[in-house]
């Protein structure tokens, strides 16, 4: 599933750069990061988070690890898919472990598009099951909800009851359809980089 994903991935990729320009300019192509790039770009990512979504920060002091996709490329033309690397964070900022987060889509799209996502992984059955799962499928195993405005103005530490909750952000370039569900996260295993700690 993962081979035919990255396929439609870069055949979106090449039909949108032959074919979609203008609102897609803004978005920037992909390329293999080492744990350091991801770890200073997950940093970036989170204090953006807290700076746009203020209400993203009550889930900190729950939080069994965070998850931080800091770009997502999404892209196609009738069929697409989306790719991006992240790091999984304990509460303190140390790395835990890095993944990829993926998907595909099939219908009526066209263009490209980059955003970032940030998973609040609440519970510890939901950590013991990325650990254990091969890849996790989003809507399959732990139960993850995609926090709006609406549900921000409710969310609390009293509330946040479901095991990961989701927020998107940071969007560039112009594409419909951002969603989480039936995207699949895989461990992997960047080159190191020089380590360090993500506050």
């Amino acid at each position: 599933m993962k081979r035919v994903v990255s396929c439609l991935f870069l055949v979106g990729l090449m039909l949108v750069n032959a074919g979609c320009e203008s609102s897609s300019s803004d978005v920037k192509l992909p390329r293999r990061a080492t744990q350091a790039e991801i770890n200073q770009s997950a940093a970036t990512a989170l204090q953006e988070l807290y700076r746009t979504m203020p209400f993203s920060r009550t889930l900190v002091s729950k939080a069994k690890a965070i998850l931080v996709f800091p770009q997502v490329y999404k892209a196609g033309f009738i069929i697409g898919g989306q790719s991006g690397n992240g790091v999984a964070l304990a509460p303190d900022g140390r790395p835990l472990g890095y993944f990829n987060i993926s998907a595909a889509s099939y219908g009526l799209q066209a263009g490209a598009q980059q955003f970032s996502y940030a998973l609040f992984v609440m519970s510890d059955e939901a950590i013991e099951y990325m650990k254990k799962s091969e890849g996790w499928e989003v809507g399959v195993g732990p139960s993850v909800v995609l926090v709006d405005e609406g549900l921000a103005k409710t969310l609390t530490t009293t509330t946040a009851k479901k095991d990961v909750y989701a927020f998107i952000f940071s969007q560039k370039g112009l594409m419909a359809g951002i969603g989480i569900q039936g995207s699949k996260i895989t461990r992997i295993n960047p080159d190191a980089g020089s380590a360090t700690v993500v506050r």
